[in-house]
């Protein structure tokens, strides 16, 4: 198939976004991938019709680089001639390699068309007879051109393998118009999930940028792995008892007096030796826990915090303790002789 394209003077006007002619180029790259995706087979060509001649571009291949590369240098120029273009699309179509390949010309028209409707009827009825078959994307100068447009594929029709879109100027895109016409679904249909927003889980066709789609299905899982690993933490997770235990006895500390809360402090904080087989301070004397409490400290603290010295300044501060109390002093003088005789 052949893509005609118009690059006249009344393509520069700004009533489609972004421009006439870029609304074009993005049509074009549409269709080309909706009409090689349809069928492997495909090949399109691409041809102006403005300028001094009708130009051709490229001519009918698979490859959208060519495409692209070949819209983009496009020069703006002149009028078009309609039915100039139409004719030597045809001459293509005719020497095309593939004979099995279906003739069909594609043109975007976008500016007035200068030739009669009798003139175009007649063009039309002559590619009829070739089994050629056009499609129409009439925009930009539609309220002039609608009626010889019709009557051109009213004419040019056969089993209804030709057809006219007629855009008017507004806020949509005319790539985004063309994807749910009959000129994409038409004779070979569109290509699954590409008209109709797609249908593909992420909106986006995997076949047209498998990368993107890709990207899109990991970040899905992750979020999904992510919400299900939160749903298990909120339902299955549990407390250990021995968090559950300590916290029992630190709201127990509330209600007794200063001796019974340094009991539990000292309890609580030789609990994990208990634990382990060391000396159960509940079978202790309430001195010899306070001995076994700062004898514990001692030797987790080597050096200055060994010095009875100084470990009376701490207990100092420590609430509800006093270090004048004769049992405090006793341990402390008791550690300070039992340190003295391990160092000789």
């Amino acid at each position: 198939m052949d893509f005609r394209i118009d690059n006249s003077e009344w393509m520069r006007n700004g009533d489609y976004t972004p421009t006439r002619v870029q609304s074009q180029a993005d049509a074009v790259t549409i269709l080309f991938n909706a009409k090689t995706q349809s069928n492997p087979e495909n090949t399109v060509g691409l041809m102006t019709m403005a300028g001094k001649s009708p130009e051709v571009l490229v001519t009918l291949t698979e490859n959208l680089g060519k495409i692209l590369s070949a819209i983009h240098s496009v020069q703006i120029s002149g009028t078009a001639n309609f039915s100039t273009g139409v004719q030597i699309a045809q001459l293509g179509l005719k020497h095309r390699q593939n004979k099995n390949q279906r003739q069909r010309v594609v043109v975007f028209v976008g500016s007035p068309v200068e030739e009669d409707e009798k003139s175009l009827v007649k063009l039309a009825k002559k590619l009829k007879k070739n089994n050629v078959a056009v499609d129409i994307v009439n925009f930009g100068e539609e309220t002039q051109n609608t009626a010889k447009l019709e009557a051109f594929i009213n004419a040019v029709n056969s089993n209804d393998n030709s057809h006219l879109v007629t855009i008017p100027p507004g806020p949509h895109i005319l790539s985004d118009v063309l994807i749910s016409s009959p000129i994409i679904s038409g004779e070979d249909g569109a290509p699954p999930g590409f008209a109709a927003g797609g249908g593909f889980e992420f909106g986006v066709d995997p076949t047209l940028d498998p990368d993107l789609a890709l990207a899109l299905r990991i970040s899905l899982e992750e979020e999904r792995a992510r919400q299900e690993a939160a749903a298990r933490a909120e339902g299955g997770g549990t407390k250990p008892e021995g968090d559950a235990s300590a916290a029992m006895q630190v709201d127990a500390v509330g209600g007794t007096d200063e001796d019974e809360i340094l009991k539990q402090a000292l309890q609580m904080s030789m609990g994990d030796k208990a634990q382990d087989g060391d000396i159960a301070m509940e079978d202790l004397t309430e001195e010899e826990q306070i001995a076994r409490a700062l004898e514990m400290s001692l030797q987790r603290e080597e050096g200055q915090q060994g010095d009875a010295d100084y470990m009376s300044d701490v207990l100092s501060t420590l609430p509800g303790v006093d270090p004048n109390d004769p049992r405090v002093k006793e341990a402390l003088q008791g550690m300070k002789d039992k340190k003295d005789d391990s160092k000789k």
